[in-house]
C-alpha cells in the first residue's frame, strides 16, 4: 500500500458545485484517509494503486474544468507543517 497526497480544485462556476463536491468527498471516503482541518481540499489517501490509477478513479467525479494532483509520498522525502496526528498517520503507513 502507498500513501498519496491528493489535492483538487473544483470549478466553482458550475451549477451543481455543492453536489459535485459532496460526490467527490463520498468517493474519496472509500479509501483509508486522513486530512488536516487547515487544508480543505487536501487529503492523504492510502491505496494499493499507483498514482495514475488513483487519478483515473478520482477523475470519474470531476469535469474538464476541475483540477487534480495525486502524488505518492516516499519515506524520508516529505516534510511540512501539519497536525501531529496527520503526521503520525502518514508516517505509520510509509
Amino acid at each position: 500500500m502507498s500513501v498519496f497526497l491528493v489535492t483538487w480544485d473544483l470549478n466553482k462556476q458550475r451549477l451543481n458545485y455543492d453536489a459535485a463536491r459532496d460526490a467527490l468527498i463520498k468517493h474519496l471516503e472509500r479509501y483509508s484517509h486522513i486530512k488536516d482541518p487547515g487544508l480543505d481540499s487536501v487529503w492523504f489517501i492510502q491505496a494499493s494503486l499507483n498514482a495514475a490509477t488513483l487519478t483515473a478513479d478520482i477523475r470519474t467525479k470531476l469535469d474538464a474544468n476541475d483540477k487534480l494532483v495525486v502524488t505518492q509520498l516516499v519515506s524520508g522525502q516529505h516534510d511540512g507543517w501539519l497536525q501531529t496526528d496527520v503526521w503520525t498517520w502518514i508516517n505509520a503507513r510509509l
